[in-house]
Formats: structure tokens, sequence, C-alpha cells
């Protein structure tokens, strides 16, 4: 190892403790030890650990004890527990608690080893993500936003002006398009950034609950409410409320809310006094607002209230360069959730990933990658591991729409061709840097637009 990994053994047999020490201490670990878990909470205030083994009964404070309070103070640490009583029950409980792993007694020398190893890797692809992410969204995206499509561009140009503004915004767009990545955006890029972002789905809530979710209600203000309870406008005070599926909301609160964005204050249920709010709010749809205005469904007056500043999300079939970028982005974030070592994706399966209309967007392609993962061999994706609705060509892309013409050979240079003109539109004909963007040689994208007969 690189660098010497501390470890904190808790157990109440000094034996015990001996031997994993000496073992561990054999293995490249720093091994320090407790015989219970107050003297090994005493241990974790001073040191943080990389992994903690902890016994279930001991004197004084037993491992349960212990989990639950050195994960209040270190949450990310693993813990692997043992017991020489050790039940399924016992496990899943354990491991419901937040333990990382749990082993029974008596175990062999190489099992402590095997498990410590397994948590070492899970933590270096841990690291290892959240590094990625943080370059991949910093050389292609903005603020978590992944793309490098001119749209986005502007879209996170938008963003930058707006941010620091109080002008509410609405952010339209299909189904997993990532809506609500875009309003946590504009929070983090704001003064608001370090008060509360608070999100509430409006059509998730049942009609009678979300009153009092989003207002608070007091105590005696209906059957089942035993005290008071802030709403979410009161826990976002400072800082942004994101209400998504505004088109969602029953007519009844709609008149309640446009109050609220005028006066900004809000009055509990059950209240006989209004209380000040200071709260940007940030609202999306996938619904056509437009057309529930004329239908009456949505209100005129809370829709010009709300639409002071409107952000149109792009679909993902007209963002194709980026499905390469947020293909790499999952296998790369799943790989950690799966604990496997990176995954990728061969070249016919990415052609078929970026022929396909996506319908339900980035969040479909999300899904679509971690199924890819589950389904494939020897680390790699290929065609047999995607849905057979994407391998048959239904929901086309830039894929020809006729069933007379099955070309792949045409498909492919359909799908290339287009790339090559996104590219070249965004870097003002440049035909170098289009070639970066791309991923090829300049020689071959020469070579390409004498192919395409694009000039």
């Amino acid at each position: 190892m690189a660098a010497r990994q501390h470890i904190l053994i808790i157990d109440d047999e000094e034996n015990l403790r001996h031997m994993l020490s000496v073992m561990l201490s054999r293995q490249g670990y720093q091994a320090d030890t407790a015989a219970n878990g107050a003297e090994g909470l005493a241990c974790a205030r001073g040191k943080v650990y990389d992994f903690i083994l902890c016994d279930i009964r001991m004197p004084e404070m037993d491992g349960k004890t212990f989990l639950a309070r050195v994960l209040a103070d270190h949450p990310t640490t693993p813990v692997i527990m043992m017991s020489a009583y050790g039940t399924v029950d016992t496990a899943v409980e354990c491991m419901k608690m937040g333990a990382y792993d749990f082993i029974s007694k008596p175990f062999k020398k190489d099992e402590i080893v095997m498990v410590l190893k397994k948590a070492e890797e899970r933590e270096r692809l841990k690291s290892e993500n959240s590094r990625l992410r943080e370059v991949v969204a910093g050389r292609n995206g903005f603020s978590g936003i992944i793309s490098r499509n001119p749209a986005m561009e502007q879209i996170f140009s938008q963003i930058r002006k707006v941010a620091d503004l109080k002008t509410t915004i609405l952010v339209l767009g299909e189904s997993g398009t990532g809506k609500e990545l875009v309003a946590k955006a504009i929070h983090h890029n704001s003064r608001r950034s370090a008060k509360p972002f608070v999100a509430v789905n409006c059509g998730a809530i049942p009609e009678n609950l979300l009153e009092s979710e989003l207002f608070g209600h007091v105590r005696g203000a209906f059957t089942d409410a035993s005290c008071d309870k802030p709403g979410l406008f009161e826990q976002a005070d400072g800082g942004t409320l994101f209400l998504d599926e505004i088109g969602e909301m029953p007519p009844l609160l709609q008149v309640k809310l446009l109050r609220v964005l005028q006066e900004e204050e809000i009055r509990r249920v059950g209240a006989a006094k209004s209380l000040k709010v200071n709260v940007r709010v940030v609202s999306a749809t996938s619904r056509d607002l437009e057309a529930d205005l004329r239908c009456g469904r949505f209100r005129e007056d809370l829709f010009f209230r709300l639409n002071v500043f409107t952000i149109l999300l792009p679909p993902l079939r007209e963002r194709i360069e980026d499905i390469p970028l947020l293909v790499e982005h999952f296998l790369t974030a799943h790989a950690a959730d799966m604990e496997r070592t990176q995954v990728r994706i061969a070249p016919e399966a990415m052609r078929r990933l970026m022929g396909y209309a996506w319908p339900g967007n980035i969040r479909e392609l999300e899904n679509v990658i971690e199924r890819g993962m589950i389904l494939s061999e020897g680390g790699v994706i290929n065609e047999t591991c995607l849905p057979q609705a994407i391998c048959s060509g239904a929901g086309q892309g830039v894929l020809p729409e006729s069933d007379e013409d099955l070309s792949i050979k045409r498909a492919e240079d359909a799908i290339e061709r287009e790339l090559i003109r996104k590219a070249l539109h965004k870097t003002d004909g440049n035909r170098t840097q289009a070639a970066k963007i791309l991923e090829i040689s300049h020689r071959s994208l020469l070579y390409k637009l004498k192919e395409f007969g694009i000039s």
C-alpha cells in the first residue's frame, strides 16, 4: 500500500485484540485497540480511522451503541462488526444501522484480511469516482451538469446571469432532462448557496396534505396535528425552494402560492398570523402550461408570476454528442456503487445508444447503463446487454425512420455526419478543435468531411 491504513480494533477479549493487531500490522495496517465501545469512542475522537473492527457483545458499551455513535460523528468510516453469537437478523440489523459488513466468530485470519481488502477497494473506487466526477463536470459541464452541447452551454450562461437575482424561474423540459439539476446549479451559484435547498414534487403529495407540507401547520389544526410543524417554505428560508411538477398543483393551492410569492409571507394551516419568509422559488414542469392555461387548469396570474425567467432544457435526442460523456459518467458512478472495477462499453453498443431517441431522456440512459453493467461479462457492455427497444431501432433518433432502409452502414454514417456538423458549429468551423471534441485525429476529420461532402 502507498500509505499505511489506520484501523481500530474493539473487542473485550485481550487475546483476540492482540492477535488481530499483530496480524494486521504484518499486513501493513497501523492498528490501535480498545476493550469496549466507550474506549473505542475515545480513540475515534482523537484520530480518524480508515476502518474499524468492532465486537457486538462487550461490557460498558456494546457494539451496536458504539456503531450508532461513531457513525453520527464519522458517517463515512467503514465499520465491520464481529460476533460469536451472530445470526442473520443480527447481521441485517447492523447493516441497516450503517455497518459496512458483518463477520461471525470464530473466523480464519484471511477472512478478516479479505473483508478489509474489499472495503479498501470500495473506498478507493468511491474516491476515484468522486475525483472523476469533478474532472468530467469541470471539463464538460457546469455545476454537476455534464454537457458540451451548444444549447446547454447557453443555459449555463443564463444560470450564471440569473443566479444571484431573486427572480422566479420556470424550468421547462421533458421528464428526465435534469430540471432539478438546473435548480441546484442556480442555488449553488447564488449568494444563497450556504442556505438550504429544499425540493418537493407537487404531483407526488396528496392534495389534502400538500398545503400542510408547503406552509406547515399548528397543533390542533387537524386530527393528526399533534404539534406545530414548519412547512417547506420555512425550511427553505434564506435559500431556494424547488417546486417540481408545478403543473400538478391543485387550483386552490395555486391561489395560496400566488399570495406567498406576492406578499413574501406564509400562514401555517390553523394559524392566526402570517410569517415573513425570504425564499427564492424555482419551479419546473414537463407539462404544456400554456395548454393548461387555455383549458383553465392552471391560473394565468400564477403562470406569469412563475414565468419571469424561463429555461428550456433540450431533450437528450437533441444532445447526442453528450451521450458518450454521460455514459462514461454513469459507468464510473455505478462501478463504485456495485463495488466492481471500471466497465467499458463496446463500440457497437455505443452506436446503438447514439441512434436511439431516448423518450425517457437522461434518466432512461442511466437506467440502461446500470442494467447493462449488471448483465455485462468480462467488463464489457455489448449489444446483448441493451434493452430490445434500443437494439431493434425502436424510437430512433438520427437513424432513418423508414423500414425500407435498414442498412447499419448508412445509419452509422448518419450519426457521424450529425456529430461532425454539431462539432463544427460549436467550434465556429475550427477543424482542429472539432477533431478534439470528436476524439478523432485531424486527418480523420478531413477524410470524413470529404466523404460526407461537408464544407
